[in-house]
């Protein structure tokens, strides 16, 4: 795990994965245990529940620093753009067409 930060309505990490693990069960148990820990630290009284799916997006190693940063300033990154439109315009740039239905 090298980052974690997130915004009212998502949060990214940054971690490497060994071949051996299926990534919906990595991701499974990171909702898992965080669900739990939110709910019993009594830290986080709105939060009911993570959303049934992810997003889930690799990267060059020689980005690793540009997306540690990204994580790192979410803050003021999303003052510029709003998640809903960054995601839109990720999808886009990857040519990756998603129905709106089951967006958000």
């Amino acid at each position: 795990m090298y980052r974690i930060n997130g915004m009212e309505n998502h949060i990214h990490i940054l971690s490497d994965l060994h071949p051996t693990v299926a990534l919906s069960d990595y991701i499974k148990e990171i909702k898992t245990a965080s669900n739990l820990w939110m709910k019993e630290s009594g830290r986080y009284p709105k939060f009911v529940s993570w959303s049934e799916g992810s997003c889930s997006l690799t990267y060059t190693f020689r980005d690793k620093e540009m997306i540690l940063n990204y994580i790192k300033n979410q803050k003021e990154h999303h003052k510029k753009i709003t998640f809903e439109d960054e995601y839109w315009s990720l999808l886009k740039e990857n040519g990756v067409e998603a129905d709106e239905r089951y967006i958000f």
